[in-house]
């Protein structure tokens, strides 16, 4: 190997390669990998197909492959370099992306990468695309001079709860076997502040469903006795949370979260609250986004308003999700969520629920070389300025997967995005600026860890 090369270099180095790391990036986004969507599955196969490319054309020994035949496509690969007894190091991230929904919400085609101000917008310009172009761009800083053995583990089926994923890590395991795992599928505390995510919410969504007849009726020869679903339903849903608005479900589990600063005029801003808005719950505020579970409903069935008739609705439906905090199990989740239910169905309605997916929530041990390493790359690559470990109340429930399989490892979760990036929502954007200090931050992690 050439000697270490210093900051400067690496920045020198990144500079010179962005425009390159954008046009391909910028080529991933315009491929509409909706994993979600069965029409589209052919364009996930193309984005997989381009990523092992980009990779190969790297010097990786890059293919796809699947948990079976007909499993989304994902991409693995090596590229040997370092010293003897340096770390093997395994970068993941998703090449699938989350639906446009309705284009009339963006300000510009969602598939066509289009910079206005100080970002780039097109659905998965960050999530996650842009996390597939920063394995890339620190890769291309070294050449041939990697200082560790690079693994690649770019997964095709993140936005839909990464189905496959242990049947993948478990057929794969001596190819992406590592001692240190960079997940780059989070985001930064704030543009100029840089993140560790240190811990992450868990998840549970369950469908619940409320009978009280077995046929609509009439609500004026029956109304006033027989109480109709969606009744029974507002009243049941009305049990989950206590007056200010906390979780009521007994037994969830919470924790404290680390003292960060949360202003109040951000929050307001970054969440769209309406004016005069309250907030729910009690403890700090990123408490309340981070170690504490939360309780939403994300989805209701029942007539709509427009073509209603005078009838009792015999059922209702509604899809009930719960973040779990830190310390808690997905098990623990469900069955307390069960109990209360039970407990709380009115007027002898029948329940019927339907687990729809779970997935674990994490705390990471932020300490050792690797975080070490991690934290002088990041306060060099935003000049001084050192990260933060941020909670996140979102869940990545792979990471659980991936300590499982590689219960030594340390775990970096990374990212791209900012609190204005919209990852999943109309007009998500990737701050370039900021990008650019990602690229070399991750450049420098891995000069570091070799």
């Amino acid at each position: 190997m050439t000697a270490r090369l210093s900051t400067d270099d690496l920045r020198s180095r990144i500079s010179e390669l962005l425009p390159g790391v954008r046009k391909d990036l910028e080529d991933l986004v315009r491929i509409q990998s909706v994993s979600a969507d069965p029409a589209r599955l052919g364009e996930v196969e193309k984005s997989a197909e381009l990523t092992r490319s980009l990779f190969a054309a790297e010097g990786f020994d890059a293919e796809i492959v699947r948990a079976y035949d007909g499993a989304p496509p994902a991409v693995v690969g090596e590229k040997k370099a370092g010293r003897d007894g340096a770390p093997v190091v395994l970068l993941y991230a998703h090449h699938d992306v989350q639906p446009e929904n309705d284009p009339a919400d963006w300000d510009s085609a969602p598939f066509e990468p289009t910079e206005r101000g100080d970002r780039l917008y097109g659905r998965g310009a960050a999530d996650d695309k842009a996390g597939i172009a920063t394995h890339l761009a620190a890769v291309r800083a070294f050449g041939d001079d990697l200082p560790v053995t690079l693994r690649l583990f770019i997964e095709g089926e993140e936005e839909v709860a990464s189905a496959t994923l242990p049947e993948l890590l478990g057929k794969f395991h001596e190819r992406l076997a590592a001692d240190v795992i960079i997940i780059a599928d989070s985001g930064n505390w704030d543009i100029g502040v840089p993140a560790l995510t240190t811990s992450l919410r868990g998840l549970i969504r369950v469908d619940v469903e409320v009978r009280t007849l077995d046929h609509a009726v009439h609500s004026g020869m029956w109304g006033g006795l027989a109480p109709d679903a969606i009744m029974a339903m507002v009243r049941l849903l009305d049990s989950l949370w206590k007056e200010d608005g906390s979780p009521a479900v007994e037994g969830l589990v919470s924790g404290p979260a680390a003292e960060v600063d949360y202003p109040e005029e951000r929050l307001r801003a970054e969440s769209g609250a309406v004016t005069g808005l309250e907030w729910v719950g009690t403890g700090s505020k990123v408490e309340r986004m981070w170690t504490q579970p939360a309780i939403t409903v994300t989805g209701f069935d029942a007539p709509k308003v427009a073509g209603a008739s005078n009838t009792l609705v015999p059922s209702a439906r509604a899809r009930v999700t719960v973040r779990t905090a830190p310390g808690d199990s997905s098990k623990n989740a469900l069955d307390r969520l069960q109990a209360h239910l039970e407990k709380h169905v009115p007027w002898g309605a029948e329940l019927s629920t339907t687990v729809v997916d779970t997935g674990e929530p994490i705390a990471l041990d932020a300490t050792g070389p690797a975080y070490d390493a991690a934290r002088e790359a990041f306060t060099e690559a935003w000049d001084g300025t050192s990260p933060v470990d941020m909670g996140v109340g979102g869940s990545i429930p792979f990471i659980a997967e991936f300590l499982e399989a590689m219960p030594g490892a340390s775990v970096l979760v990374t990212g791209v995005e900012d609190p204005d990036t919209r990852a999943h929502g109309p007009n998500e954007g990737l701050h370039l600026a900021e990008w650019e200090r990602v690229l070399l931050a991750e450049a420098l992690l891995l000069r570091n860890l070799g």
